[in-house]
């Protein structure tokens, strides 16, 4: 049976499973072994596309040309500059995926073409077919989209057959959602979902870079103006973020931020006290849509038997906390939350395979979607009122109609707009198409009836289809516009022009079973380029390279703990080489090296 994978599609980083034999298992870098791909996409100075981790180390040197933290962009009406290539959200996406492609075909021996990918709860229609659009160009049948928090539930409670409720936190890179599901003998009930598609790590980060950027004192202004400098302290605030997930304090060091000012040297300390208190508001916000979820789901807190935690950022500790507080239950991440979404989409991958998967999922929609109407019959009244067709919450799939009325006698068409969104004025509310019912009868008295449909599907997309009762002339379409800014621009949701097969060309098809010569090879274009740029910095990532191996052989055996220790170390390190800072990587080799030993010799 040809397998389906399932693929966590990260703001931050991305993951692929697969299950076998009813057990899921992530699957991890031929090459490395690392469980997670970096969502970078990059070119080096050759012009070889770089994917994950050769992208992301060169970022702080050639930052013009990296891209990071596409998922936000998802559904918008633009194009990302990717040295002289234009690519749209979905194209670079498909690079991402195609290299996760890639990992599965070579780890199973054959070939990989169908895939679950899972995304927030709270994307809307547009997000959604943007993600599927992606998947096709790398190759992928995209089998169902799945909301994250959704799909982390399918990997709780497996053997669990008592009925109980579950609040599922899941705080990524970029997006947050939360969601209420109950689970009874197999069956996964999404009971309530709320969320922020533009809050997450990156948040943390940024919060984070402006207190580096004003650690620097009377240099400021430079370094807000030098690209490259803001590169280096966007990375290192990123490593900083992690640090502070298990240190109280972390140091900072970055020598020679601004080129031709050999003094523009940075030292300082973070305190976590410090770091929390600046991105509580934005936590704050997250504990609002819990408190959204609860009211939509009819429970109080506690009525809640679990609580997960999912996404990299709800490892700092005061996500924790704020949650103990406020649901009186103590979080559970007995699964690694970067891993157990991808994990959760390979679930459902199997059982839409036919396998034997002791799951079945039952999902709702995360917005209420409806139409523009008048409230009164004056023709030269404002149109304003939003008319809901189906509420929030509804399950999946689900169809709903309703009838609306012409203004006036002999009036030939009728505009049907689309919005989604809780508020009663429309204009309050988020675009996301129309559709056009033309040539009506002229002669057609007022008040003559249209029936609107709404049908979405299990992913989540829309069928809007509008119909005159009196003649039966009807007008359909497959809702695929995001916001008025693609309104006004007159067109749909544009993908790009970058077929499949240029993606395929792009990262260069490997054939199933075969080891990779890809990563290996990117990396070492990019240390030449990275050479003729700064020979400290190749000398540095050379070392490191050397390190790796050894690395990966103790991190295997390591428990959690100590594994996060240990990645923590080898970020530092990262940083430490791009920056050029020998005495920064000098000590964190000795520390990695001492812990290897300790490990070790355990």
């Amino acid at each position: 049976m040809q397998p389906t994978i399932g693929i966590d599609l990260g703001t931050t980083n991305s993951v692929v499973a697969v299950v076998e034999n009813g057990t899921p298992r992530v699957i991890k870098n031929p090459e490395t072994g690392e469980a997670v791909l970096p969502s970078v996409v990059g070119l080096d100075p050759s012009g070889n596309m770089l994917v994950g981790q050769p992208a992301l180390n060169q970022a702080a040197l050639f930052p013009e040309s990296t891209i990071r933290s596409v998922k936000r962009k998802m559904g918008e009406h633009v194009q990302l500059t990717l040295g002289e290539k234009q690519l749209s959200p979905p194209e670079v996406s498909a690079v991402i995926l195609g290299r996760l492609r890639q990992w599965a075909e070579q780890d199973l021996g054959c070939e990989v073409n169908r895939a679950v990918i899972t995304v927030p709860a709270y994307f809307d229609d547009g997000q959604r077919e943007a993600t599927r659009h992606a998947g096709e160009l790398a190759g992928l049948e995209v089998l169902r989209i799945v909301n994250e928090p959704t799909a982390a539930a399918l990997v709780y409670d497996s053997q669990s057959h008592d009925p109980h409720k579950v609040l599922v936190y899941d705080l990524g890179g970029g997006t947050f959602d939360v969601s209420i599901v109950a689970i009874e003998s197999g069956v996964v009930e999404v009971l309530a979902t709320f969320g922020d598609t533009h809050l997450g790590g990156d948040d943390f980060d940024a919060l984070l870079c402006n207190q580096l950027v004003n650690a620097t004192g009377d240099l400021q202004e430079s370094v807000l103006a030098d690209v490259g400098a803001m590169a280096r302290l966007s990375l290192s605030a990123e490593a900083a973020k992690r640090r502070l997930s298990f240190d109280t304090f972390t140091e900072v060091a970055e020598e020679f931020l601004l080129p031709g000012n050999p003094s523009s040297h940075l030292e300082t300390t973070l305190e976590r006290n410090d770091y929390e208190q600046s991105i509580e508001p934005l936590l704050d916000r997250t504990i609002s849509c819990v408190d959204s979820a609860l009211k939509d789901a009819g429970l109080h807190a506690g009525q809640l038997d679990k609580v997960i935690l999912v996404g990299g950022s709800t490892r700092t500790p005061l996500v924790e906390q704020l949650l103990t507080q406020k649901l009186g239950h103590r979080p559970s991440a007995e699964i690694d939350p970067d891993l157990c979404v991808a994990l959760g989409a390979a679930v459902q991958g199997a059982l839409l395979s036919g396998q034997d998967v002791d799951r079945v999922l039952i999902e709702i929609t995360p917005h209420t979607l409806g139409v523009r109407c008048a409230e009164t019959r004056d023709p030269l009244g404002p149109a304003n009122a939003f008319a809901p067709i189906i509420p929030r919450g509804s399950a999946l799939p689900c169809k709903r109609s309703q009838t609306f009325y012409t203004m006036v006698p002999g009036q030939t068409e009728v505009s049907t707009e689309v919005f989604q969104g809780e508020a009663a004025v429309v204009t309050e509310n988020i675009f996301v198409g129309e559709v056009e019912l033309a040539d009506l009868d002229p002669d057609s008295p007022a008040d003559s009836p249209i029936s609107v449909t709404f049908t979405m599907n299990l992913n989540g997309m829309l069928e809007v289809r509008a119909v005159d009762r009196r003649t039966g002339k009807e007008a359909s379409a497959e809702i695929k516009r995001l916001n008025e800014s693609s309104k006004q621009a007159g067109s749909q949701t544009e993908f790009g022009s970058v077929s499949a097969d240029e993606i395929s060309e792009m990262l260069g098809r490997v054939p199933a079973g075969q080891p990779s010569q890809i990563d290996e090879a990117q990396s070492s274009q990019t240390d030449e380029a990275l050479e003729a740029e700064s020979k400290p910095s190749n000398t540095l990532t050379r070392r490191l390279d050397e390190l790796m191996p050894s690395i990966h052989a103790t991190r295997q055996n390591a428990d959690e703990q100590d594994a996060e220790e240990i990645d923590d170390l080898v970020d530092q390190l990262k940083v430490a080489a791009i920056s050029n800072n020998s005495e920064a990587f000098a000590e964190k080799v000795e520390a990695l090296e001492d812990l290897l030993f300790y490990l070790n010799d355990a």
